[in-house]
């Protein structure tokens, strides 16, 4: 199955709202500010879960557009993009749509670490979110800026000092109100844009700059911590003038791998796919950037860069004399244009062409657009709560690079999940939250809201403690059956499919279970395995699984009765006989975690006078980030062992202390709930 086909661009564009005089409607229950990875995704997820959401960006026609590198996933991201599919987000069929080349990178490496990739088309990849947009219910889109957000006294009867309301367009019209509002401003925050020497406004080149005023409101009238990070973007390279003879070429997978879980195939066909090509710089391009760094005021400057995608200056800086990767990557199945991946840079233009010179394959390469630097405003992430709403203002979320995060899967997942919990504040339904046990979001969110961030933040499998449960292969089973009963965010479709795969997983490991043999009549059957013949016992279809030379086909043609009918998930049942006895052994560990993550820690508790041993340094910790569970705050930068468990002791002691208040106020609930129904009964009828 491959979703249909989109309309046409301009079907969607005349049907969107291009003034704030024309909405229906000057209400809604979330707003969101942004149409990127994060304002889409956080878009479709409000209107999902039933909140009527607006989505205001600047310029309609650059919804989903794809702002730096044409391409999605990767190690550590492909998992997020798999997870927010399985939530029922827009990402990951999207990039079958669109993938134009298809891998699956760390294949040398266990499947709880493999990587789906995909280089992808910019136009089929615009064109797939804004026709998704377009058929969401709920969902209406407006073009305008947004000049500042309406802040009014917060509601006492929850935590906060403010509280968001709507928003202000720049236009002078009407303010438009809104129970949520969700800001995903991605660089265009304060941004500006830099090349060589030149420095304008602007959060993207072509695209106009945001407005000063939302920065003022969130600095000077909520009071947000903010800081400042930097990002870049290569120059686009003519496809024709690169001599491609002198790279090495590597072609995608032979057979295409889809992101989401409702796809069986992608609709490039394997033989359209475009294979990438890899080449490296030279001495000469370490002589051009140092030659030109009195050139350069973007890489002069103090700001944070991603470390994990840095620009070839710092590279060259860093590592001085080492050769370095440059990717080419194709735009899109017509396009003309090569992407040179590991070539970010903020030179002067002309310098831009005389360093891509040095490099064999591209010593006549002309430059389409020339690359440039972005530097932009974020708001310290740790004064959020997992839910992604501001602690200290109701009504205010925030999703993707404002919250110091890089990357399209990363701001894709905090978008969903903004977009969630917006919609459920909306509608009066309490927050829901992902725990590190369960998924790469959860992960993502915590390390955020707890440690916060030093430098742009990127996913890493290396980051998740279980990440043999949280595998690409399970996402559905770990998050759409929730997504669906719990969070509300998932279609009845999509629901329906993950029960039947996950009963037809289960009957297939029954099957394997009762498939017991001594190990000499295994060997009988599968002379080729390598069962020790000094080895006597009784084995199962699922532990003969586990051995490297055997494979689920290998089973089920010799038990075709009672394996055949589960071929359909032969792959899945491969890795779920590696992985299944590391998995038991984590139990314990990951129920100790969420143990600790079901302690909630009170948003207005004073750690300064907290009657427990703790240091002044800890108490400071705890005062700035506020973590709201015990599991959070175990995991922040400075807090001793010792803090923990007094911590611990704390949260236990008035658990209990709250349990017992509580069994002691029955009377007193009769008392109010008669005082209550004496007071309506006086009222008129």
């Amino acid at each position: 199955m491959l979703t249909k086909k989109p309309p046409v661009l301009q079907s969607f564009l005349s049907l969107v709202s291009r003034r704030a005089s024309h909405l229906a409607r000057q209400q809604y229950d979330v707003i969101v500010v942004g149409g990127g990875h994060a304002g889409t995704e956080a878009a479709a997820a409000a209107a999902r879960v039933g909140a009527e959401t607006l989505l205001v960006t600047q310029k309609t026609n650059t919804i989903g557009a794809l702002s730096c590198n044409p391409s999605l996933g990767g190690v550590g991201k492909g998992h997020l993009v798999k997870e927010v599919d399985a939530l029922d987000g827009l990402c990951g069929r999207a990039g079958d749509w669109a993938g134009i080349h298809f891998s699956i990178l760390n294949r040398s490496k266990g499947p709880a670490v493999w990587g789906p990739r995909a280089q992808l088309d910019r136009q089929r990849y615009r064109e797939f979110i804004q026709s998704e947009l377009l058929s969401t219910p709920r969902l209406t889109v407006l073009e305008g800026s947004v000049e500042e957000l309406l802040v009014t006294e917060p509601n006492p009867e929850e935590p906060g000092h403010h509280r968001v309301t709507g928003i202000h367009l720049a236009n002078g019209s009407h303010p438009i109100l809104a129970s949520s509002v969700i800001l995903t401003t991605g660089t265009f925050l304060s941004g500006s844009l830099f090349v060589g020497q030149t420095t304008s406004p602007g959060g993207r080149i072509g695209d106009a700059p945001s407005s000063a005023g939302l920065s003022h409101t969130l600095r000077e009238r909520l009071g947000l911590r903010i800081g400042r990070l930097r990002t870049g973007t290569p120059p686009r390279i003519v496809k024709d003038t690169v001599d491609l003879s002198l790279t090495n070429l590597h072609p995608p997978d032979s057979h295409p791998t889809p992101f989401s879980f409702l796809n069986t195939h992608t609709r490039c066909k394997p033989e359209e796919q475009l294979p990438c090509y890899l080449t490296h710089t030279t001495p000469g391009v370490d002589r051009v950037v140092r030659e030109s760094l009195h050139l350069n005021c973007h890489i002069q400057q103090d700001t944070k860069g991603p470390r994990y995608c840095p620009s070839i200056e710092s590279r060259v800086l860093r590592f001085p004399g080492r050769r370095h990767q440059v990717w080419l990557e194709p735009e899109g199945l017509n396009s003309d244009l090569l992407y040179p991946q590991g070539l970010s840079m903020t030179m002067p233009p002309d310098v831009q062409l005389r360093l891509i010179r040095e490099i064999p394959a591209l010593h006549r390469a002309e430059i389409h657009t020339p690359g440039y630097g972005v530097q932009y405003d974020f708001v310290c992430p740790t004064q959020l709560s997992p839910a992604l709403q501001v602690k200290s203002t109701q009504g205010l979320f925030l999703a993707g690079q404002i919250n110091g995060t890089t990357g399209y899967e990363e701001a894709a997942a905090q978008g969903l999940w903004a977009g969630v919990n917006a919609a459920r504040s909306a509608l009066s339904m309490p927050p829901v939250a992902l725990s590190r046990t369960e998924s790469y979001i959860g992960v993502l969110i915590d390390d955020l809201v707890s440690r916060g961030v030093t430098e742009p933040y990127r996913m890493f499998t290396s980051r998740a403690e279980f990440r043999t449960s949280l595998r690409p292969d399970n996402a559905d089973l770990r998050l759409t059956l929730k997504g669906f009963e719990e969070v509300r965010c998932v279609s009845s479709l999509r629901y329906q499919e993950a029960v039947r795969v996950r009963d037809g997983l289960q009957d297939a490991l029954a099957a394997l279970q009762t498939l017991t043999l001594s190990t000499h009549l295994w060997r009988k059957k599968l002379p080729d395995i390598g069962i020790s013949e000094s080895k006597s016992t009784i084995l199962t279809g699922m532990d003969l699984l586990q051995y490297n030379n055997v494979s689920f086909e290998m089973l089920a043609s010799v038990f075709p009765e009672c394996l055949s009918p589960y071929m359909e998930f032969s792959q899945r049942l491969n890795i779920e006989a590696v992985y299944r006895p590391h998995c038991d052994l984590q139990k314990k560990e990951i129920e100790r975690i969420q143990k600790e993550e079901n302690m909630t820690l009170p948003q207005d508790i004073d750690y300064f006078s907290l009657p427990v041993s703790l240091s002044q340094e800890v108490r400071e910790i705890l005062d700035r980030v506020r973590p709201s569970t015990l599991g959070a705050a175990t995991r922040l930068q400075g807090m001793t062992p010792a803090a923990v468990v007094n911590l611990l002791r704390y949260v236990q002691h008035t658990g209990q202390r709250g349990r017992r208040t509580h069994r002691n106020q029955p009377d007193q609930k009769e008392e109010r709930e008669e005082e209550l129904c004496a007071r309506n009964a006086s009222l008129p009828q």
